[in-house]
C-alpha cells in the first residue's frame, strides 16, 4: 500500500509527443497500447493526466512539441508541462494528484530511459504505488560512441525488470501489459 493518502488511481501519459516518438522503438504498437490504456483508464473513470515537455529542443507549440494524432486529451483532463525529465520536478502534478486523492500511479508513455524511470523513481520516492504499463513506454536506441548503443528495447526491457523487482517500504510497484492494466481504487488506510 502506498504510504500516500487517497485511494483513487491516476494514469499519467508522459511526453507521446510527436517530435519524442517520431523515431521511437515499435512505435505505433506502443502508441496503440498507450490508447488502449488510455480508454481503460476513461471507461473506469480514473482521471488521465496528459505531461508534456518542452525544452530548447522541443519548443512549445512546434508540431513536434504536439501530442501524436493518435492521442488527445479530452476536454477537462488535466495538462502538466513540464521541463526536466521527471514529470514531478518544478511542475503541478504532486499538488494535482493530492487534489484527486492519488496514492497510485499507472505510468505509459516515452522516452523510457529518460523521462519514464525518472517519474517512475519520482512516483515511488513521493509514496505512490506505482503500475508501469510494460508495453506501452518505449525509447530510441541510444549511441554511445564508436560501436557502442544501448538497444530501444534493452531499455524498455531494462526498465520493465526493474519495476518488477525494486522493493520500496510501504509501497508496491508492478509491471503489466496494456490489456491488463487496472484503475481500480484501494481501501483506505485504516
Amino acid at each position: 500500500m502506498a504510504t500516500r493518502s487517497g485511494s483513487n488511481c491516476a494514469l499519467l501519459v508522459v511526453d507521446v509527443q510527436v517530435g519524442v516518438v517520431a523515431a521511437a522503438w515499435q512505435r505505433d504498437r506502443v502508441v496503440g497500447n498507450v490508447a488502449q490504456v488510455v480508454r481503460r483508464a476513461r471507461d473506469a473513470g480514473a482521471p488521465v493526466i496528459w505531461v508534456q515537455h518542452e525544452d530548447e529542443e522541443l519548443k512549445h507549440g512546434t508540431p513536434d512539441w504536439q501530442w501524436v494524432p493518435e492521442l488527445q486529451p479530452l476536454p477537462g483532463e488535466a495538462r502538466v508541462q513540464k521541463h526536466y525529465n521527471s514529470a514531478f520536478e518544478d511542475t503541478e502534478l504532486l499538488p494535482l494528484l493530492e487534489r484527486l486523492g492519488v496514492s497510485r500511479i499507472v505510468l505509459a508513455g516515452a522516452a523510457t530511459n529518460w523521462c519514464i524511470r525518472a517519474t517512475a523513481y519520482g512516483a515511488l520516492d513521493r509514496g505512490f504505488d506505482l503500475t508501469l504499463v510494460g508495453d506501452a513506454h518505449t525509447t530510441t536506441d541510444m549511441e554511445l560512441g564508436p560501436g557502442r548503443a544501448l538497444e530501444a528495447r534493452s531499455l524498455v526491457d531494462d526498465l520493465n525488470a526493474a519495476m518488477r523487482w525494486l522493493s520500496y517500504p510501504g509501497r508496491t510497484n508492478s509491471v503489466v501489459d496494456a490489456a491488463e492494466a487496472d484503475f481500480g481504487r484501494r481501501a483506505p488506510s485504516a
